[in-house]
């Protein structure tokens, strides 16, 4: 699953927007069902179920990464803007 894991993140970009993140997931769960009917696999067979969990488990795992990434940015920008406010309070005292 680390190549299915590594083929999703490159369809994802941090700056899209949830709705076109959820579209792109979308064609992925679509395309685990058509893989699943291809190999014949029943809806109640047990590795359509784990199948199943391991595409949510992926996508899980990419939101998680996604929100870890956008704190860190904001983290960044708070950051460089305390930054320029404590050099901005540095060179008028002087």
């Amino acid at each position: 699953m680390s190549d299915f894991s590594a083929l999703i993140a490159k369809a994802i970009n941090p700056t899209m927007a949830r709705e076109e993140r959820d579209a792109v997931y979308a064609v992925v769960r679509d395309a685990v069902l058509r893989l699943q009917e291809r190999d014949g696999l029943a809806t109640d067979d047990p590795r359509a179920a784990l199948r199943r969990h391991l595409v949510e488990e992926t996508i899980r795992d990419i939101e998680g990464d996604i929100a870890r990434y956008e704190a860190l940015r904001k983290l960044d920008a708070a950051f460089a803007a305390q930054s320029e406010t404590h050099r901005a309070e540095g060179t008028g005292r002087r």
